[in-house]
């Protein structure tokens, strides 16, 4: 008989147990390996700054939860070559009644914040809502996950180590800085609060709307609105320019000449189905011309995009479109804003 080494008896071993105490076992070795993450990445966090007080405090409060590994591995991957849908299915249900009534009630409620917010920032509040609308219902849903808890097991499990490692300690210098550990409550996959902003974001750009001294972008919707506003002037929002307008694209249009020849950095798929950068003269000379009554400055930059493809509504998207993209990086995502905050606006 073969001769069976000491691995394969203790595996071997392993198996033959009964299903509840391999399962015990399992776990226990799940979190003794957990725990040794925590304490190499807890080195880490204190080269960057984090109090020992901090890490002695937060590290051994936290604990695995295999949950979150089960809703991130069950995220659609969508093949660089798969079809891309039509645009209209997800503009019904992103800029529906219910959504545009809300933005609208809740633009009511908090108009003397967004007014105060534009005046400083030139972010328009019905941008602010749309997005507020899009991340979580208007504040009606942030997530109940607990935030060091979960981005400290996707860090762990190491398939994007490098993106959640990064946020978890990110995590951990915002407790050092004094925002309570119970507070961090948000989606499985780290973004917190009414703006749905991860913490590395959180660390950067959240506001003080209220004046009591700390951004408390889960409870109060004045920091909200002033954290969403301040993210868009980071990114680039040109006060006074539109997103975008809706136009009809002639038949005529030879699309192969206005194609985008450059490949971006960020998101290429995203942005590789816009066309070059025209004047809106030119895209008149062209023979495109706004749906609605609303229009751009001759000298005013767009490129074009057709959703749902030739012959239905398209649309010419100016710098500030790109704005909305950096905070969620999907065509469909960036339109449905932009929608549904003309909508709000009405």
């Amino acid at each position: 008989m073969r001769a069976i080494t000491a691995i394969a008896i203790s595996a071997l071993a392993f198996f033959c147990l009964p299903y509840s105490q391999s399962s015990s076992i399992a776990v226990a070795q799940s979190t003794k390996t957990f725990d040794n993450y925590l304490r190499d990445v807890g080195q880490k966090a204190l080269q960057q700054g984090v109090s020992q007080r901090t890490l002695d405090r937060v590290l051994p409060s936290l604990t695995y939860n295999p949950r979150v590994i089960e809703l991130d591995q069950s995220q659609p991957g969508g093949s660089p070559n798969s079809a891309i849908p039509p645009f209209a299915p997800y503009k019904r249900r992103h800029v529906d009644a219910a959504r545009i009534q809300g933005g609208q009630a809740k633009y009511r409620q908090l108009i003397s914040t967004l007014v105060n917010v534009e005046r400083e920032t030139g972010v328009p509040g019905h941008i602010i809502m749309a997005i507020y609308g899009h991340e979580t219902n208007y504040g009606t849903f942030t997530g109940n996950f607990d935030i060091p808890r979960a981005l400290a097991t996707l860090a762990y499990e190491g398939r994007r180590r490098s993106l959640f490692e990064a946020e978890f300690i990110a995590v951990l210098k915002m407790i050092d800085n004094g925002v309570p550990q119970s507070a961090m409550k948000g989606s499985w996959a780290g973004a917190m609060g009414r703006p749905q902003f991860l913490p590395s974001v959180y660390l950067r750009l959240a506001k003080d709307g209220s004046g009591d001294g700390y951004a408390d972008i889960w409870n109060s919707e004045a920091d909200a609105v002033a954290s969403i506003a301040n993210y868009f002037v980071n990114a680039g929002w040109r006060r006074g320019d539109p997103w975008g307008i809706a136009v009809r694209v002639p038949a005529s249009l030879n699309r192969e000449a206005i194609k985008n020849k450059t490949v971006a950095v960020r998101c290429p798929r995203v942005h590789e189905r816009h066309s070059q950068w025209k004047s809106m003269a030119e895209w008149r000379a062209l023979g495109i011309a706004p749906i609605t009554g609303r229009r751009l400055k001759d000298d005013t930059l767009a490129t074009l995009l057709e959703p749902d493809g030739p012959g239905q509504t398209a649309y010419l998207l100016t710098g500030n479109y790109r704005v909305i993209l950096d905070y969620n990086c999907s065509n469909f995502y960036g339109l449905s804003v932009g929608l549904l905050a003309d909508e709000i606006r009405r």
